[in-house]
């Protein structure tokens, strides 16, 4: 079994995927960002506690570590794009934001699947 200092940067990266949604919704409150700033911070609050269950879990879950890195990734360009299009008035890329949400059903596809698989010893 990995240990928890193996999935290290998935707790980095619910700390701070957490942060800037509370962030986030802070601005949409403030700054008239419900449109835009709304949808990424609860993406942003919904996928940080379940990348810091991940990085508790370890490799107990099969393919943890890769589905906690798609929702990493997913979040970061799905977040990412929505508030690019609110503060800067571009997205990220063309399809960052689909890109992001079809990253982070397969990652949570990929979590159950592991979740059947038989467990490590």
């Amino acid at each position: 079994m990995a240990s928890v200092q193996n999935y290290r940067w998935a707790t980095v990266a619910a700390g701070l995927i957490g942060a800037a949604g509370v962030g986030l919704a802070a601005a949409a409150s403030h700054a008239g960002g419900e449109a835009l700033l709304r949808p990424a911070s609860m993406i942003c609050l919904a996928h940080a506690p379940a990348l810091a269950a991940l990085s508790i879990a370890g490799d107990r879950i099969r393919m943890s570590a890769l589905a906690a890195l798609g929702m990493t990734l997913g979040t970061f360009l799905f977040a990412g794009d929505l508030v690019a299009r609110h503060f800067i008035g571009s997205g990220l890329f063309p399809m960052a934001a689909p890109t992001g949400g079809m990253t982070l059903i397969a990652s949570w596809l990929l979590l159950s699947a592991g979740a059947l698989l038989p467990g490590r010893h």
